[in-house]
């Protein structure tokens, strides 16, 4: 048994306890709608599970919900270990970010969700990327970060999106039309993928600035 409490600071633990359940409820709801839809249209519940967790805003939901999880739960393993550090918190920052901006400009004008699917869309989209940025903001430790960590978190939506375009050639089925070989062309598709990357990066360098100004603001207390 492991003899370290877990200290938190005062209201830490109430905004990732409530950061958590709304994550995971957005991702259980948005999970259901997808199974239920093959289910009606007979496809195979597999292929919706394999769907689910090829979208980017489910991936990293996933992850801002696990760190949320990890921060409040009395355990100290590595995964612990590895989603409370304050490096990785700022990296699902700024995918989290990510997802909102691209969603807000490129997709949301595209269709409009009614009942539950607009209470995951919001929740997904809007609400829970806001709740960790002001996660990360109150409650992890600032100071850490450098131009060398933006450039190992820039892997995760690089590799995202070969696999996008990998799976879509394969089965034709791009997701996100922005990416849509199909229809734009593999040039422009492609230019599309780097035009995200690159907005990736900016956010990436933002948050990296605002954790080294805070830092110098708490050191010249």
């Amino acid at each position: 048994m492991h003899s370290q409490t877990l200290t938190l600071a005062p209201g830490q633990r109430r905004l990732a306890t409530a950061g958590a359940v709304l994550g995971w409820f957005a991702l259980a709801v948005q999970l259901y709608l997808i199974l239920w839809g093959r289910w009606t249209d007979q496809a195979s519940l597999v292929g919706g599970l394999v769907r689910f967790f090829s979208f980017f805003t489910v991936l990293t939901n996933t992850l801002v919900a696990v760190a949320l999880t990890c921060a409040i739960t009395e355990r100290y393993g590595a995964a612990h270990r590895f989603f409370r550090s304050p490096i990785v918190c700022a990296g699902i920052t700024t995918s989290i970010l990510l997802v909102s901006i691209a969603y807000n400009l490129l997709l949301r004008h595209l269709w409009t969700p009614q009942g539950w699917q607009w209470l995951a869309d919001e929740l997904l989209h809007d609400v829970m990327p806001l709740l960790f940025v002001g996660y990360w903001w109150l409650y992890v430790t600032k100071g850490l970060l450098g131009l060398k960590h933006v450039l190992a978190w820039i892997a995760y939506p690089a590799v995202y999106f070969a696999w996008l375009l990998f799976r879509g050639n394969a089965f034709g089925d791009y997701l996100y039309p922005f990416l849509d070989i199909g229809t734009l062309g593999l040039g422009q598709a492609l230019i599309n993928a780097l035009g995200v990357l690159a907005g990736f990066v900016a956010i990436g360098l933002m948050i990296v600035l605002i954790d080294r100004i805070k830092a110098r603001r708490v050191q010249n207390r």
